[in-house]
């Protein structure tokens, strides 16, 4: 049996309500679960990007690309694995200031990371990185060790392919073409 491997899709759609819905459904009746999600606005008007992520093997996603493709307001659907794409995620910890302020070790761990402390009240202090998933996963369990994590949360993933334009341009432009 094929290895289940984290892929990442991107969708492109009209900007129409429900659509998430019918992406979503699609892997659902796949049951394959969606690790992360995040929608936006793309860089051509009109367009949304969905970026997906879901752990599974090839087969499996490549038949889940296609029926998400298939959708009505879905104008193009393509997975992609890490090393295809530029990623980031930002995770945010909310840490136990008093146990800060009595070791210097969670400070120093948290500037070895690359993360910068952004609020610091009597109560809490919240450290925020930009990265990779494994190394926002990686702090947050040293901080953990720490015992001084209130709270921990990391946003879905965004990406951008390593080619210069949306995968979308190329297909938009020759389907204006056809019916221009």
């Amino acid at each position: 049996m094929e290895q289940n491997k984290l892929y990442t899709l991107l969708v492109y759609s009209e900007n129409v309500a429900g659509i998430l819905n019918q992406i979503t459904a699609v892997f659902t009746r796949r049951q394959v679960n969606i690790e992360s999600l995040n929608v936006s606005a793309s860089s051509i008007p009109g367009v949304h990007k969905y970026t997906i992520t879901a752990w599974s093997d090839e087969d499996q996603i490549i038949k889940i690309t296609h029926q998400i493709e298939k959708k009505i307001d879905v104008i193009k659907a393509n997975y992609f694995t890490d090393d295809q794409l530029f990623i980031r995620e930002t995770g945010l910890y909310k840490l136990s200031t008093e146990k800060v302020m009595e070791n210097p070790e969670i400070s120093r761990t948290i500037r070895r990371f690359g993360a910068s402390i952004i609020e610091v009240n009597p109560t809490y202090v919240i450290a925020m990185m930009y990265g990779v998933t494994e190394q926002i996963v990686e702090l947050y369990r040293e901080l953990d060790a720490f015992g001084c994590v209130f709270q921990y949360t990391r946003s879905g993933r965004i990406a951008v392919t390593r080619g210069k334009q949306e995968q979308v341009s190329a297909f938009l432009e020759e389907r204006e073409q056809h019916h221009g």
